[in-house]
């Protein structure tokens, strides 16, 4: 009777005080509380999450500190160029490492006519097969759920998904008295899809209160393979507006063809010189300072591919010939002009020479080739195809003098960053993935080919950061009919909890 009192009580305060919960475990509790998550994610679904709206802003901040809260979480808000975040943290063990996770919380804007429900912001649970969608009834969930029924709603994937099934790891623990095994900070971003423009100063403001061993980001898309993946890194961006211009005004394109140059000719030359036809930048020094050694190759390639599967996907025949592999390509700069105007086109058509033409280019880039470093190199191209450089609109000198004009607009975005795949953190995550699901049951990712503001904390706090990716590939992120597939979302929790269970060092 008094051993097997002594072992309850070591089992209980081995427990609470973080043992590792083995994968039966795992499994269990996330089978238990699915349908709780998926009402919570529900719940917080329907609040408008629009970064530029201050309004919405409030709305969700204040949720979520609700949320902490009864977690027990002490709350802080932190404002930077007057835009608020949320940081919540909570120790556990005083002398255990602190994991900051990443949580972005506001959506791309929404157009209501484009989704095939009356609101985007009003989640609904549907049974797609192929094309066609049903809808299911919210309630049909607490019956039984099929893994490959999704909930449609704005930000679903991108990424109140994500977070939920975080925040629903979290609340499991606290209800089973299970403490995580190591202390925990939050940080939540209510601007991510603009840009996170404040987050810079933020980080450096307050690297004190931010201060961690680790960084985990709660977002990002899984690849076509779907299973659970950890990603290393995340290109930067910078964009460029490149405007050509032509006469003063549109001009008749009887009375002035072969007199008055159009300059969609001008620009369209212009962007051709940039690539060759197998997609490489001609653009000198444009991937200078990448050098891919064959072991970086063999470990970027462990990520399952099929090249014919990808191209039959994407729905084309050939792909650009930067690197061997998709993987490859991700670890080189792009170059991508993402828009283009000039004048009218189908019913709004008309013959006319357009007064100008504008070209919009954004350039995912990578730690070796610096957002300054690619736009210079880029204007200074444009500058050897004998192009007069403008910074605001041609003045009347300007046109008499130069045949060829352009106004270069540029901003920086987010910055890249990487972290090595043999890493510490790198290795523990994958530890975790393999107690969890099976041994090589997860993809370990180097980079992704978006972008996320995550260079910031990186270089303030000297801290490792690797994105755990939980949302299904076909989910339209950023269009209409955004989803989640409620399998991703179960394996979410399971993700979550083997992570928060599972001890750092």
């Amino acid at each position: 009777m008094k051993k097997a009192l002594v072992f309850f009580i070591f089992l209980v305060f081995s427990t609470s005080f973080g043992q590792g919960l083995k994968a039966e475990k795992i499994h269990q509790f996330a089978d238990e509380y699915f349908v709780e998550g998926m009402f919570t994610l529900k719940e917080f679904l329907q609040l408008p999450n629009i970064g530029s709206n201050s309004d919405n802003i409030d709305l969700n901040l204040a949720w979520c500190e609700n949320v902490f809260k009864a977690l027990d979480f002490e709350t802080e808000l932190l404002t930077s160029k007057g835009v608020k975040h949320l940081l919540a943290e909570k120790a556990y063990l005083k002398k255990s490492p602190t994991i900051l996770f990443y949580l972005q919380i506001d959506g791309q804007p929404v157009d209501f006519s484009k989704w095939n429900q009356e609101n985007p912001f009003d989640p609904v649970l549907k049974e797609c097969i192929g094309n066609e969608c049903t809808n299911i009834p919210w309630e049909r969930l607490s019956q039984k759920f099929n893994p490959d029924w999704k909930v449609f709603a704005r930000s679903a994937s991108d990424s109140k998904g994500p977070a939920i099934a975080f925040i629903q790891a979290l609340r499991i623990l606290h209800e089973k008295k299970i403490n995580p095994r190591f202390n925990i900070k939050v940080i939540m971003d209510f601007q991510e899809e603009l840009g996170s423009p404040t987050l810079p100063e933020l980080v450096r403001n307050n690297r004190s209160k931010l201060s961690a061993d680790a960084m985990l980001i709660m977002d990002g898309t899984r690849l076509p393979a779907n299973l659970p993946t950890l990603t290393f890194g995340a290109r930067g961006i910078a964009t460029m507006r490149l405007t050509v211009y032509g006469a003063y005004k549109n001009l008749h394109s009887g009375q002035y063809g072969n007199y008055a140059p159009n300059p969609v000719f001008n620009l369209s030359r212009l962007l051709g010189s940039m690539k060759d036809e197998e997609g490489r930048v001609l653009i000198l020094g444009y991937y200078d300072g990448i050098e891919l050694t064959e072991e970086q190759k063999n470990l970027i390639n462990t990520v399952p591919e099929n090249k014919e599967e990808l191209l039959t996907t994407l729905g084309i025949a050939e792909n650009e010939a930067i690197g061997k592999t998709y993987q490859e390509a991700l670890q080189y700069p792009s170059l991508n002009v993402r828009g283009l105007r000039a004048a009218w086109v189908e019913d709004e058509v008309r013959t006319i020479i357009p007064s100008e033409a504008l070209a919009e280019i954004d350039m995912r880039l990578v730690p070796e080739t610096p957002a300054e470093r690619q736009i210079q190199l880029v204007t200074d191209f444009i500058r050897s195809k004998e192009f007069h450089i403008l910074d605001q609109e041609p003045t009347e000198d300007e046109r008499k003098k130069y045949a060829k004009l352009v106004k270069i607009e540029s901003r920086i975005g987010s910055r890249p960053f990487r972290t090595p795949l043999d890493s510490e953190l790198g290795n523990w995550l994958g530890s975790v993935m393999d107690h969890v699901f099976g041994e090589g049951n997860f993809i370990r990712m180097q980079s992704t080919g978006g972008s996320q503001p995550i260079a910031p904390f990186i270089s303030e706090l000297g801290i490792p950061a690797i994105s755990v990716r939980i949302p299904n590939p076909d989910n339209s992120i950023h269009a209409p009919n955004e989803n989640l597939r409620l399998g991703n979302f179960h394996e979410g929790l399971k993700m979550c909890l083997g992570i928060l269970t599972q001890k750092y060092d």
